[in-house]
C-alpha cells in the first residue's frame, strides 16, 4: 500500500478544467486526477487526497470555462436569493421557502431548514422553511433511489407542501443538474409564476444538465434549465451552479456536492436572517467573508489529519473484519452521523448495518415531518436507547464506536454513554468541538478522553456569531465523517481506482453511470458494456429479446435485489469468463482491482 508522502501539484489540481479532460462527462461525473490511485493508498494518504479535493471548492476562477464559488455572477446570485428570503422573513404571511432534493441533497434540505426554523422559533417568529426529500422521510435514513426518477411525484409533493400559499421561493437541489424529481418541481414552478420563484442549486455548467428523455414527460432537465436561464435575465428564476471539481470518488456527490450545498445555502439564509432581524445589509463583501469562514473550516478540520487517519484506519479495520461502525451523536452532529451512515449503502454497496448512526433523543430531537419511523423496522430505530438495546450487546473490540459532541451538549450525558459502551468494548473514539479558552466541561471531557482509544479535539477561535460557529462545526463534522466512511470502504476494497465500483444500480442516473464506468474501465463499446451489465442484473449468460427490449426502470427494479452487479460485469468484460466464473473470482478476492488483476495475470 502506498505511503503517506503524497503531494499534489497545481497542474494536477486543475487538470480537470481542461476541455480535453474526459470531455464527454459533466464535471460531477468526471474522475478526479488527484485520487487516481486512492484504492491503493494508506489511511494517511487517503486523508491528504480528500483534503486536496475539498480545497478545490474554494479555488479562484482562472478563465471562462467554469464559474467558481467566488465568481462575480455566483456571488451576485447568492445575494439575489438572500434578498428574496429576506422579503419572506419580513412578511411571512402565506409565504414559504421550500428546499428540496434527492438523497444527500434532500437530507441537507432537511438539516438546513430545521436549523433555520429553530433560529426563527428562538426569535418567536413563525417558521417559513419546509423541506422535501424524494421518497419521504424514510429517505432521510435509508437509500430510496427510485423516487428520484419520478417528476410527477416531485410536482405533487411540492403542490401539497405549498397548498394555500401565495408566495413560494422554491430551492431545488440537484448536484448534477440531473434528478427528474427536481426537474418536475422546477417545471411546476415555471408553470405557476404568480406563486413560485424557482431557484436551482447544482454544480455543473448549465449546458451539462442531463438531456435524456424523462418517461411520460415533454421536458428534460436541460430544457427546464434553458427556460430558467431565460427567466434569470429578469430574476424571475435563479441558478446557483459553481463548479467545485470532480468528486474524490467519481460521482459521489454526497461529498463535495453535499458540502457545497450546505455552504451556499447557509450563506444565503444567514445573510437573509441578518438583514431581516439585525438590519445588516446583504452585501457582496459580506457574502465573500462568510464563504471565507467556511474555507477556514476546512483548514481547521484538516489540521487534524493524523487523528482523522487514525479514525479511518480503525473504521476500515472493522469493516474488513465484517464488523460494524457506529456513530453516537448529539444535536445536529448526530443528524450528520445519520446522514453519512445512510449514504454508505447506495455508494459502496454496503450492508445497512455496516455503518449506523444514532441520535440522543431519537425522533423527538430529529423532529422530522412524518415523526417516528420505528414501525418500518429496527433499521429505523435511531435513539441512543435503541443502540444500547439492539446493537451494543452484539459489539466487541473489532467494532468501532465514535462519539460526536460539542461543548454545547450535556457532556455528563456523553460521559455516561461512553462508560456504558466501554463496559462492553474498548474500540471507542470521540470527536469533540470546543471554543478556545472554554474550560467549563474540562474535567468531564478528560474523563471521556480516558475512556476512548483516541479523542479528536477540534478547537475553534472565539466566534462573532454562535449560530455561524455551530454551522462550521457541522461542516467540519461532515468532512470528517465523509473521510472516515469513504476511507474505510476504500480500505475494504469497495473502490476501483477512484470509482464507486460496487454502486447499486437502482435508478436511471446510476444505470447510466454504471454503463459509462464499465466502458471506461474495460475499453469495450457501450452496447457491449450495457449487455454485460444486464447479464449481471438478470444473472444469466444469455439475454432474451424481452430483457434487452425492456426499459431502464424495469432493469433498475430487478437490480435493486442484486449485489456486486458492476464488479461482476467488469470481470466478465475483461476476462471473457462466464457469470459463474466471475462470481468465483470475486469470492476468492473481494477487492475488485486485485480480482481483475489476478484474472488477467
Amino acid at each position: 500500500m502506498a505511503g503517506s508522502d503524497w503531494t499534489c501539484s497545481l497542474s494536477t489540481t486543475r487538470e480537470w478544467e481542461s476541455p480535453d479532460y474526459e470531455p464527454s462527462l459533466p464535471v460531477s461525473e468526471k474522475s478526479n486526477p488527484l485520487t487516481r490511485d486512492i484504492d491503493r493508498a494508506s489511511a494517511n494518504r487517503i486523508v491528504r487526497m480528500l483534503q486536496a479535493c475539498d480545497a478545490q471548492m474554494f479555488q479562484e476562477e482562472t478563465g471562462a470555462t467554469y464559474q467558481r464559488f467566488f465568481s462575480e455572477q455566483v456571488v451576485e446570485t447568492l445575494m439575489a436569493v438572500a434578498k428574496r428570503v429576506e422579503l419572506i422573513l419580513k412578511d411571512p404571511q402565506d409565504s414559504l421557502v421550500v428546499l428540496s432534493g434527492c438523497g444527500t441533497s434532500g437530507r441537507l434540505a432537511f438539516l438546513i431548514s430545521s436549523c433555520f426554523n429553530r433560529a426563527l422559533r428562538e426569535l418567536n417568529h413563525s417558521s417559513v422553511y419546509s423541506y422535501i426529500i424524494a421518497g419521504g422521510d424514510k429517505a432521510l435514513l435509508s437509500s430510496q433511489e427510485a423516487p428520484e426518477d419520478d417528476p410527477r411525484e416531485g410536482m405533487l409533493s411540492l403542490k401539497k407542501v405549498c397548498e394555500g400559499k401565495r408566495r413560494v421561493l422554491f430551492i431545488g437541489i440537484s448536484c448534477g443538474l440531473s434528478a427528474p424529481f427536481v426537474a418536475g418541481q422546477l417545471e411546476f414552478c415555471l408553470q405557476h409564476p404568480e406563486v413560485y420563484t424557482p431557484v436551482l442549486v447544482g454544480f455543473n455548467p448549465t449546458h451539462q444538465a442531463r438531456d435524456e428523455p424523462i418517461p411520460g414527460c415533454t421536458f428534460t432537465f436541460r430544457s427546464v434549465v434553458q427556460k430558467m436561464e431565460e427567466l434569470a435575465k429578469s430574476q424571475k428564476a435563479l441558478i446557483i451552479n459553481p463548479a467545485v471539481g470532480p468528486e474524490a470518488i467519481s460521482g459521489s456527490s454526497r461529498m463535495k456536492g453535499g458540502s457545497a450545498t450546505k455552504i451556499l445555502l447557509e450563506v444565503v439564509l444567514s445573510a437573509a436572517h441578518a438583514a431581516a432581524f439585525t438590519n445588516t445589509p446583504i452585501t457582496y463583501k459580506g457574502v465573500l467573508q462568510h464563504m471565507g469562514a467556511y474555507k477556514k473550516t476546512l483548514d481547521i478540520t484538516y489540521a487534524q489529519k493524523e487523528g482523522i487517519a487514525a479514525l479511518l484506519e480503525a473504521a476500515g479495520q472493522s469493516l474488513r473484519c465484517g464488523r460494524r461502525v457506529c456513530y453516537l451523536g448529539w444535536g445536529s452532529l448526530a443528524v450528520l452521523g445519520l446522514i453519512d451512515a445512510s449514504e454508505c449503502n447506495p455508494t459502496f454497496g454496503a450492508d445497512y448495518n455496516d455503518v449506523r448512526g444514532f441520535i440522543s433523543g431519537g425522533y423527538r430531537e430529529l423532529s422530522n415531518n412524518e415523526g417516528p419511523l420505528i414501525s418500518l423496522g429496527p433499521d429505523f430505530c435511531i435513539a441512543h436507547e435503541d443502540f444500547l438495546r439492539l446493537v451494543l450487546p452484539s459489539l466487541d473490540d473489532q467494532d468501532t464506536v465514535l462519539l460526536l459532541y460539542t461543548q454545547s451538549n450535556d457532556v455528563s450525558e456523553v460521559a455516561k454513554l461512553a462508560r456504558r459502551v466501554r463496559e462492553k468494548m474498548s474500540n471507542l473514539h470521540a470527536v469533540y468541538h470546543r471554543v478556545d479558552g472554554d474550560t467549563a466541561a474540562a474535567v468531564q471531557t478528560d474523563d471521556i478522553n480516558k475512556l476512548c482509544l483516541s479523542s479528536l479535539k477540534i478547537t475553534w477561535p472565539s466566534p462573532a456569531s454562535g449560530s455561524r460557529l455551530h454551522m462550521q462545526w457541522e461542516l467540519s463534522t461532515k468532512l470528517l465523517l465523509n473521510a472516515v466512511s469513504t476511507g474505510a470502504h476504500v480500505l475494504k476494497g469497495k473502490i476501483y481506482q477512484n470509482h464507486m465500483i460496487d454502486v447499486q444500480v437502482t435508478n436511471s442516473k446510476l444505470y447510466c453511470r454504471a454503463t459509462r464506468l464499465l466502458q471506461k474501465l474495460s475499453g469495450c463499446p457501450e452496447s457491449q458494456c450495457e449487455e454485460a451489465l444486464l447479464r449481471a442484473v438478470y444473472q444469466v449468460d444469455q439475454l432474451t429479446a424481452d430483457t434487452t427490449s425492456a426499459d431502464v426502470t424495469t432493469h433498475t427494479l430487478t437490480a435493486r435485489i442484486r449485489t456486486k452487479v458492476v464488479p461482476l460485469a467488469l470481470v466478465c468484460l475483461l476476462t471473457g469468463c462466464s457469470l459463474l466464473e466471475a462470481e468465483s473470482h470475486l469470492e476468492k478476492q473481494p477487492i475488485v482491482r486485485e480480482a481483475v488483476e489476478a484474472c488477467l495475470s
